[in-house]
């Protein structure tokens, strides 16, 4: 643990902001360094000095440190997203998984249907125009017999994946 008021000239990073004497029982000095005021000031901004200093009176110390990331965590993603915060961040994650699950299976069906095709004899047919992602990419071949339908919405999404052209 860092003790502020002995040895060390400058006070944590909370007394620092608050503008107050950073003592020896100070209960930011552990977790928000003086070379670290951005750490601080956003936690103060969002949950406010009293409240944190609460917390992490109210929990034993072997766990203040956790709380102290989360709540550095949500104060930044507050800071970036003030309506969402956490909850925003999780949500576009969530978004990219999902398409990236459905670029996963598009793939997975393609894969699937050119061993289909290359198994049942069909590969070297005249209907083949070379290109195995033509088919599923919107082309107006002959089907084969073991056509598939996929209709997908191509538009970028916020990724420039050369393997799926927008």
């Amino acid at each position: 643990m860092k003790d502020c008021g002995k040895n060390s000239n400058s006070p944590c990073a909370g007394c620092k902001l608050l503008r107050r004497r950073c003592g020896e029982d100070c209960v930011f000095a552990p977790y928000f360094p003086a070379d670290e005021p951005h750490k601080f000031a956003n936690v103060h901004k969002v949950f406010g000095a009293s409240n944190v200093s609460k917390m992490l009176q109210e929990l034993p110390e072997h766990k203040r440190g956790d709380a102290v990331s989360s709540m550095v965590y949500e104060a930044n993603a507050r800071v970036r997203d003030p309506v969402y915060g956490c909850v925003g961040a999780i949500s576009s994650l969530q978004q990219q998984i999902d398409m990236l699950r459905t670029q996963l299976a598009m793939a997975q069906a393609e894969v699937v249907h050119l061993r289909l095709r290359q198994s049942a004899g069909i590969t070297n047919s005249p209907t083949n125009s070379g290109s195995p992602s033509s088919h599923i990419m919107g082309s107006h071949q002959p089907k084969g017999y073991f056509h598939m339908d996929l209709d997908v919405d191509q538009s970028n999404n916020g990724f420039n994946d050369p393997m799926w052209p927008c």
